[in-house]
């Protein structure tokens, strides 16, 4: 769960930590959990995020047990001068510099369901799976993203783009409510109605505000999708494209759909098919019945043949089939961008700079639908009414770690034409490498008011340990 949001601390602000043994003393006399230090049986593991590439050098790694030590933790921190970062399941965490204190909230995994009330309440180490299982035998379900292996907090507090975005919207805009622990070292019950403007500022805005140790959200009835993936060859990408572009810009909200351009690699675990070759792999998920889900798929079925074809009615609880993301931590690097347009120069640029180039994979996620209204709950999203997303990741593995950062800045400069200039915070914005600016993505009123919500409830920056974004607080 990384700061999305990072306005510089206040001009003047002077940070002395003091030596790490003595705030490792004080940390272990306030909190329950365990307390690791580099070098001992714990703090790796607690440490470690999905992206393998990314080394904390943090002080301490405080493992809470419960929000009180979330908060003791805050506190101890504060006093001692050090800055505090937060881990759940690690996926997009930034690196943790030696003046802070990393909290993994992984233990904090309550779950309940209010099957009248149609919510979920869950703790900062949950992941969507858990939620998914859960929730389906009252016939519910969350907005996970497309891998459900991802914590619902940090996913969340990004925005929540998933695989069926353009019918409800992004996670975010269905949170009720939040306990959060502020930099004051306080626990708030935080809501549309208590605190409006933290409220606002988290969703979008992220940890930057504060450590979210429990969160409630909106279910809805849904318990099978007409959903899956075609795999074709990329000798056929072109003209699928072409199509795909063309029919989704028509297609009714019941539907979301993206595509990959995917170079896999020569893994036995991989189909034969596609093992070791480049292919186009369209995803597609329809809320609603099955048989309305397959006439509005099928303009693009006599398009080409396809290598593989999963589409059919699936359990909501097999969502993470649909995109079929790895689940394995890897080193990697990426990049994302949103586009205004997506015109044909556009998939022929991204074609040429892909396709057999040393990354794994180039997306295209389209917009539109739920994703593009302004929600009736409090938020902060950035690029709400971006046509379309380009999501670009490479591995960072010999033979090719040193080529990766050049050709993922190759898709980005094949991108400038039709972008936006800005990426979404769940999507390519690698703390290893340059991206394009999230800040960029909101408005300028969108942006002044959360430098002013960072100064009221952060103003020392206690939750800036690894800054991405360094507007000057006006």
């Amino acid at each position: 769960m990384s700061s999305v949001f990072d306005p510089a601390a206040p001009a003047g602000l002077d940070r002395h930590p003091i030596p790490a043994a003595i705030v490792v003393e004080r940390l272990r006399a306030a909190v329950a959990g365990a307390v690791h230090t580099p070098g001992e049986d714990g703090y790796q593991r607690s440490a470690a995020g999905f992206n393998a590439a990314i080394e904390h050098a943090a002080a301490a790694v405080v493992v809470a047990s419960s929000a009180a030590d979330v908060a003791a933790t805050v506190r101890v921190a504060v006093e001692t001068g050090y800055t505090v970062a937060v881990r759940a399941t690690g996926h997009g965490v930034l690196p943790t510099p030696s003046d802070s204190i990393l909290i993994d909230t992984t233990l904090l995994d309550a779950i309940s369901i209010d099957r009248d009330q149609r919510t979920a309440t869950v703790g900062a180490g949950v992941r969507w799976q858990q939620v998914l299982d859960a929730a389906a035998p009252f016939g519910l379900a969350g907005l996970a993203g497309s891998s459900t292996s991802v914590g619902v907090v940090g996913y969340t507090l990004g925005g929540g783009l998933g695989p069926i975005a353009r019918t409800y919207g992004f996670a975010a805009d269905h949170v009720t409510a939040m306990e959060v622990v502020t930099a004051d070292a306080t626990l708030r019950r935080v809501t549309p109605d208590t605190e409006p403007e933290l409220f606002r500022a988290l969703l979008g805005g992220g940890a930057a505000f504060g450590i979210v140790t429990q969160m409630t959200f909106r279910l809805f009835p849904i318990h099978t999708l007409y959903a899956g993936s075609l795999t074709y060859r990329i000798e056929d990408a072109a003209v699928v494209l072409r199509a795909w572009r063309n029919w989704v810009a028509a297609a009714p909200e019941t539907v979301t759909s993206s595509v990959a351009i995917l170079n896999l690699p020569p893994l036995p675990e991989i189909p034969e098919p596609l093992r070791g070759a480049t292919v186009l792999h369209l995803r597609y998920a329809h809320v609603g019945d099955a048989a309305e889900g397959a006439a509005l798929l099928a303009p693009l079925r006599p398009l080409a043949a396809p290598l593989l074809d999963t589409v059919a009615e699936m359990p909501y609880t097999a969502l993470a089939s649909i995109h079929n993301d790895p689940t394995h931590p890897m080193p990697a690097l990426d990049r994302g961008t949103l586009l205004r347009e997506l015109p044909d120069a556009a998939l022929d640029a991204l074609l040429g700079v892909v396709v057999g180039a040393p990354i794994s994979m180039a997306e295209i996620r389209v917009f539109g639908g739920a994703i593009a209204r302004d929600p009736q709950s409090l938020n902060t999203i950035a690029g709400r009414h971006a046509a379309f997303q380009v999501f670009a990741v490479g591995v960072l593995a010999p033979p090719i770690a040193d080529v990766v950062p050049a050709v993922l800045d190759r898709v980005a400069s094949a991108m400038d034409r039709w972008s936006l200039g800005a990426a979404t915070p769940n999507f390519g914005l690698n703390p290893l490498g340059g991206a394009p600016d999230t800040l960029a993505a909101w408005t300028e009123p969108q942006r002044d008011r959360l430098v002013d919500t960072r100064r009221r409830y952060d103003p020392a920056g206690v939750f800036a340990p690894a800054a991405r974004w360094n507007p000057p607080v006006r």
